[in-house]
């Protein structure tokens, strides 16, 4: 028996969430449920790319990730499953996976065409969560699609190096309940570009001209009271290995990122090398 993650845009207001793990009970009552964010920005892929890429590793290998962003079965929105690193993904083919297949060579990947086995009135969802349910009994992936080689990558919002290498453009990809403002550039991208040279962070017509590694760096280079240096602007790269821009200990009910830098969901951010 293997774990289930769940990650979806259906909130917790309504009743969906609790009909989908009622759903996967009833099919399993043994199933190890775990809720991931049921807060993802309605058809947001890009915000789920990253919440799937900074959480998966934390669960052991033959996890099983269901993700039900904008699943609306369509002929260039097929339903997917993909074996990666020991984990598996269900998904539909909008982009949603693509920041996985970045990193490492899926081990498989399948389009899902059990859809004629299950009942007429079956929904999108549960096609899917039939497939997590018998991956995670450890069923094949072969006994629930056709093998595919290549699928749908996000082509907007995507981080780029400048011709001459003086520049890494990216946006904003996400914002979390505290303020904080996630981009798209990464570590990786940051250390192959800049080769030791000078930089500035700008955004919004603002510079932030260091990036730590965790926000209470900030301290040991600035040695003001707390009290004076609470609310400035820092940048680190997070866990996950991403720029994020935030507050250093501002009270989110007070003042955040998002909302006194001015800072939205797609906004671009260029880090300049001199």
């Amino acid at each position: 028996m293997s774990i289930i993650t769940l990650t979806t845009d259906y909130g917790l207001k309504d009743h969906f969430v609790g009909a989908l793990k009622g759903k996967i009970l009833s099919q399993d009552s043994e199933a190890k449920i775990v809720d991931i964010s049921h807060d993802v920005d309605p058809f947001n892929v890009s915000e789920a790319s990253y919440i799937i890429g900074s959480f998966y590793n934390s669960f052991p290998k033959g996890t099983v990730h269901l993700i039900g962003i904008d699943i609306e079965l369509k002929e260039n929105n097929q339903h997917i499953a993909i074996e990666w690193n020991g984990h598996f993904f269900i998904a539909a083919d909008n982009g949603i996976l693509s920041i996985l297949i970045e990193k490492i060579k899926p081990q498989k990947m399948v389009v899902i065409n059990i859809h004629d086995r299950l009942l007429p009135e079956a929904t999108d969802m549960d096609v899917l969560l039939t497939v997590a349910i018998h991956l995670s009994k450890g069923g094949s992936l072969s006994v629930i699609g056709k093998e595919i080689k290549t699928l749908k990558e996000v082509t907007e919002l995507q981080p780029v190096i400048s011709d001459d290498s003086n520049s890494v453009k990216g946006y904003i990809v996400y914002l979390d309940r505290f303020g904080n403002a996630v981009t798209n550039i990464t570590r990786k991208m940051f250390l192959e570009v800049s080769k030791g040279r000078p930089y500035e962070v700008n955004f919004k017509s603002k510079k932030i001209k260091s990036i730590f590694a965790k926000y209470s760096d900030l301290e040991a280079i600035d040695k003001r009271p707390l009290s004076s240096i609470s609310g400035n602007a820092v940048a680190i790269f997070n866990e996950a290995g991403f720029l994020e821009i935030g507050l250093y200990k501002s009270n989110p009910k007070v003042a955040t990122a998002a909302s006194l830098l001015g800072i939205t969901y797609r906004d671009a951010i260029t880090i300049n090398f001199n």
